[in-house]
């Protein structure tokens, strides 16, 4: 198995930045492609953005693309995500998730057998 572990959130003002990180271990890091999703109370979890396992293609919610970063450092398997220009918004909680995907970038909730646990970003005013 892939074992995944998030951390990096927390409580920031609006326009300031988080870095999130994922760190994995068990199965080979570079045989997989990597998420992030966040999921609000009462909403759905949702994708935010997404790499592929040879770190050159990368996907983005329109809702975040231009503010957000997602990376990966395979030497050390951390996934990171990257949060600038945040907004204020109801507490969310960001969980990392792998895949072992031999199609496109997966952005499907269903398509990803490894999570996180999660961990919190709330953004004031």
């Amino acid at each position: 198995q892939v074992q995944l572990v998030e951390s990096g959130g927390g409580l920031v003002q609006a326009g300031g930045s988080l870095r999130l990180s994922c760190a994995a271990s068990g199965r080979t890091f570079n045989n997989y492609d990597m998420a992030w999703f966040r999921q609000a109370p009462g909403l759905a979890r949702k994708f935010v953005a997404g790499i592929r396992s040879n770190g050159q293609i990368t996907e983005y919610t329109s809702t975040v693309k231009g503010r957000f970063a997602i990376s990966r450092n395979d030497a050390e398997n951390t996934l990171y995500l990257q949060m600038n220009s945040l907004t204020p918004y109801a507490p969310a909680v960001y969980y990392c998730a792998a895949t072992r995907n031999f199609g496109g970038l997966a952005m499907g909730l269903s398509e990803y057998q490894y999570w996180g646990q999660g961990t919190q970003v709330t953004v004031s005013s």
